[in-house]
């Protein structure tokens, strides 16, 4: 496996849930009720679920009264956000509806039935935005959905491009020019789902920046419409089956259209070249990593079709390119919160997935007083669990007050105190013995301070598959359920646990990697991330006013808001410098 790359398509997903300590009448995973609650459900007359539609706006928790299906809970959203629009709701709640499309980053008129996801985690689990979305952001966007609705595939423009490509017409250093005003980013689906889901908003926003449709390859398997709904209205971003490059998955850095070849051997001449390859893998070369510096201008506008492979997080190095830095500031005014919008806004979990996250939830997390999230990601091929990841773990909880210590007398066990504190752990992992050992240690010592403990783990699959829809379901399950926990510890270098954080916004304990499993724990074990933001393993290591690229430099110290990741000594992050001094 590449180093710094997290390949794994599941969190740890498996056919049984373990460290299930509960018994409900509603299973996690199935939906299914016992008899007598279904029998309860058929009960509840017109009157009383109307009742319950007005109770959702003034008690969000009552939802979960409500029982497993995803049909009903749809059309309530639909209720509510046409209810928040009254006039006089919105004197007393006047940030419902806000609330509901994220300040503007959604639009209304979905079928909420088809995604119920899109309103749903907004209005009744994720708690407020992290970062509010700035106006030009909202309006920039509602351009893009236009743009991806008058060019997208069914449209007579994708049409025309896509014969033009079939036929192999090329592009001249003069420009061809098109009548129909719509340029392409097809984005290629590889790695693991961490992976692909940082790809997929760094290619939405290098779409975003250089006024192309996104077009995203829909995977082995099709796994694309199995993990998200659609994002854009009256559009589709599903890559057609007939897309007629042969062979375009296949493209590496030596490809003659390769953008290092373009810039650097034919000094940006693009005559003779139906399409330009946008190489931006973590171990890419300096030459293909000059895309960075391209203002989209020098001949990249020329050509109609980009196709870009990418294993990470590109946001850091644009941040470098002069040609996008005054867009970026009016799109982010806080540099902190790319990921965090740009993932609420474009990767909304399929009603199957969504099903799986809001029935765990609501099971097993829902009630306690606090949450805490453990992602342990483990970069090994033995399968085996180690003691000083455990170490690690339980080391970082305590250094950091993240979990109740455990007594260390042995006094009489007492009776539960009224009010008592109650904390659920949610654990993510390929292996089980983890999870298996926190709940133990709960269950064999009290508490010192008397909260009670329970720690929950949805799946375990032991091992890794790539683009196998029933893992990547489950694993895009727990990604979202970390999302909704209150405080998150994940492990260094993974980008699943890159994803969890930047959805939740939430600033995140990063435990250390170590090089050898068989050694002690790091000391020390962890630290809290300077931002929300997901780290880049392959940005670019050169000025972009010079495009030096054989003389490396520190790109980490260039910018305020660009700096070293606390996890990878050459990656790079954003960060908002004022909030980064509060943490």
């Amino acid at each position: 496996m590449d180093a710094g790359v997290d390949t794994r398509s599941s969190a740890g997903a498996g056919d049984e849930p373990s460290g299930w300590l509960e018994i409900e009448e509603a299973s996690p995973f199935t939906g299914k009720k016992t008899a007598a609650a279904a029998a309860g459900v058929r009960r509840w007359s017109s009157v009383v679920n109307a009742t319950l539609v007005v109770l959702i706006m003034t008690a969000p928790p009552l939802l979960v009264l409500l029982g497993g299906g995803l049909g009903a809970p749809a059309v309530w959203i639909k209720s509510t956000v046409a209810g928040i629009g009254s006039q006089s709701q919105r004197v007393a709640e006047p940030s419902k509806k806000d609330d509901v499309l994220l300040g503007g980053l959604l639009v209304p008129g979905f079928d909420e039935q088809a995604c119920a996801s899109r309103y749903q985690a907004a209005y009744y689990y994720h708690k407020s935005m992290a970062r509010r979305p700035s106006p030009y952001l909202v309006k920039r966007l509602r351009e893009q959905e236009a743009l991806q609705r008058r060019c997208g595939p069914g449209t007579e423009p994708y049409a025309r491009a896509s014969e033009r490509l079939r036929s192999g017409q090329t592009t001249t250093d003069a420009g061809d020019g098109d009548a129909d005003g719509c340029s392409y980013l097809v984005l290629i689906s590889y790695r693991g789902l961490g992976n692909r889901m940082l790809a997929m908003a760094s290619a939405f926003l290098y779409a975003l920046l250089t006024g192309r449709a996104l077009l995203v390859d829909p995977g082995y398997g099709n796994t694309l419409a199995d993990l998200f709904c659609e994002p854009f209205p009256g559009a589709t971003w599903a890559l057609p089956a007939d897309f007629p490059l042969a062979g375009f998955k296949e493209l590496g850095e030596d490809a003659p259209e390769s953008y290092g070849n373009v810039a650097v051997n034919r000094t940006g001449s693009v005559a003779g070249l139906a399409f330009v390859y946008l190489h931006l893998d973590h171990a890419a070369s300096p030459a293909s990593r000059l895309v960075y510096c391209d203002d989209h201008r020098q001949f990249l506008h020329r050509v109609q079709w980009a196709v870009l492979r990418t294993d990470q997080y590109m946001a850091p190095g644009l941040f470098f390119n002069p040609a996008y830095q005054e867009e970026l500031g009016r799109l982010f005014p806080r540099k902190d919160s790319v990921f965090h919008l740009l993932s609420r806004y474009l990767l909304h979990p399929t009603n199957a997935i969504w099903g799986m996250v809001t029935r765990y939830y609501n099971s097993y997390l829902r009630n306690a007083d606090e949450r805490l999230g453990i992602q342990i990601r483990v970069f090994d091929n033995s399968r085996k669990p180690f003691q000083s990841v455990l170490d690690q773990v339980l080391a970082c909880a305590s250094q950091e007050h993240l979990l109740p210590a455990v007594a260390t007398t042995t006094a009489p066990p007492a009776l539960p105190a009224a009010g008592a504190r109650s904390v659920a752990v949610l654990v993510t992992g390929l292996n089980s013995w983890y999870q298996e050992s926190i709940r133990e240690m709960y269950w064999t010592s009290a508490t010192a301070g008397g909260a009670v403990v329970s720690v929950h783990q949805p799946s375990h699959e032991e091992y890794q598959i790539w683009f196998y829809s029933k893992h990547d379901m489950k694993a895009l399950a727990e990604i979202y359920l970390l999302s909704l926990t209150d405080r998150i510890v994940t492990s260094g270098w993974s980008t699943f646990g890159y994803v969890a954080h930047g959805l939740a916004g939430h600033t995140p304990w990063v435990m250390f990697r170590t090089m050898n499993y068989s050694e002690p724990a790091p000391d020390p074990p962890c630290t809290r991330a300077m931002s929300m933001e997901p780290c880049s393993h392959g940005a670019p290591s050169f000025e972009c006013t010079r495009k030096e690229i054989d003389r490396i430099i520190d790109t980490g110290v260039l910018l305020p808001h660009v700096r070293h990741c606390e996890d990878i000594s050459w990656g790079l992050k954003l960060t908002d410098p004022a909030v980064e001094n509060k943490v």
